[in-house]
């Protein structure tokens, strides 16, 4: 877990929502970083490419 769990989190129209999606691997509590071109598991190494618009 990240030191700053608080920062993956905000609050849109009373609800909380996440920043960044789970690995779809490693399961709940787990936050892909976003690189840019492609979404990242810093645990496990799960990599999702992002497809970009011509």
């Amino acid at each position: 877990m990240p030191k700053n769990t608080h920062e993956m989190y905000e609050i849109k129209d009373g609800k909380i929502e996440r920043k960044r999606p789970f690995c779809s691997r490693c399961g709940k509590g787990y936050f892909m970083a976003d690189h840019g071109n492609r979404m990242a598991c810093g645990h496990c190494g799960f990599t999702i490419f992002k497809t970009q618009e011509k």
